[in-house]
């Protein structure tokens, strides 16, 4: 199974995430946000598959900073465009398995996904 890890290296989560992969034995590629951004196509795809609700970070700094008026009326639409001018605003991290998506670090959840 092909991993990704899609996320920001200075992150806590993000790092407690890499550790626990390291420690589980499963390879993964590494998706820096804050290098690589995010193609708008995959992005949208995974607001199909889990809902932007569970990929926009509404409890992040970024996100708080907002003018009131771009956070208010949240639609798909405007969540994604919001998280692909800032990529920080995606919760991390996010994991494609091939099979699945991730969203957030849970190691129960992960063990049960990852086998």
């Amino acid at each position: 199974m092909t991993l990704t890890l899609y996320g920001i290296p200075n992150c806590d989560t993000v790092k407690k995430a890499r550790v626990w992969l390291d420690g589980e034995g499963h390879a993964y590629a590494f998706h820096d946000y804050k290098k690589a951004g995010i193609d708008e196509g995959r992005l949208r795809g995974w607001v199909d598959q889990v809902g932007w609700e569970r990929l926009l970070n509404r409890a992040g700094t970024t996100f708080r900073k907002l003018p009131d008026a771009d956070k208010a009326y949240l639609n798909a639409d405007k969540a994604v465009a919001l998280m692909l001018a800032q990529p920080s605003m995606i919760k991390r991290p996010v994991v494609e398995t091939g099979r699945t998506l991730l969203v957030g670090f849970k190691p129960d959840e992960w063990k049960s996904a990852l086998g």
